[in-house]
């Protein structure tokens, strides 16, 4: 079960953020994130290397008295919305040579978690950009809801009104995959 990014510890105002260890404590968070608001695997190192760019540029202007969590996310969000726009995203990659379509048995997990991961993505991508960021936050990050409001800027109520569409549509995405429909 993934646990929440630890948030830094206010510090004094005269004590800048550091941005290496802004970096080593939400270094997967940002990339989990960036990968569940729709960044395409081949795509991940390069986007996440752009959010820690906009947050080395940013870090100055930073209020330290907000979380450090909540800043980032925001920034993810910006920028895999950005990227999900792009033409170059809607491409197809080519390959050299077509996948082997057999598999070693001992491979059977890894594909499954392969192909549960592939429907959740489709699933995620369904959800229009307020409900997926909600739904990622609370269901998959595990954040408190005040936090996830806090972190989507929406009152607590409208973050909780959010989810429970988010849930029901997930739900229906679930229950068509589940009943044969693609």
């Amino acid at each position: 079960m993934p646990t929440p990014p630890q948030a830094l510890p206010a510090p004094d105002r005269a004590e800048p953020l550091d941005f290496e260890r802004v970096h080593a404590q939400h270094a997967a968070f940002v990339w989990r994130t960036l990968r569940r608001m729709g960044v395409r695997e081949a795509d991940l190192e390069d986007v996440c290397q752009e959010a820690f760019l906009v947050v080395h540029r940013r870090l100055p202007e930073f209020d330290p008295r907000a979380p450090v969590a909540a800043w980032l996310f925001g920034i993810c969000m910006r920028l895999a919305s950005d990227h999900r726009k792009r033409a170059h995203v809607r491409r197809e990659t080519p390959v050299a040579e077509p996948p082997d379509e057999a598999r070693p048995p001992e491979q059977l997990e890894s594909v499954a978690r392969t192909q549960a991961r592939a429907r959740l993505d489709r699933i995620l991508d369904a959800l229009d950009e307020d409900k997926r960021a909600v739904f990622v936050l609370f269901e998959i990050e595990q954040w408190a809801m005040a936090d996830v409001a806090q972190a989507v800027g929406c009152p607590v109520q409208t973050a909780y009104a959010r989810l429970y569409a988010a849930r029901k549509q997930v739900q229906e995405a679930v229950a068509r995959l589940q009943g044969g429909e693609r």
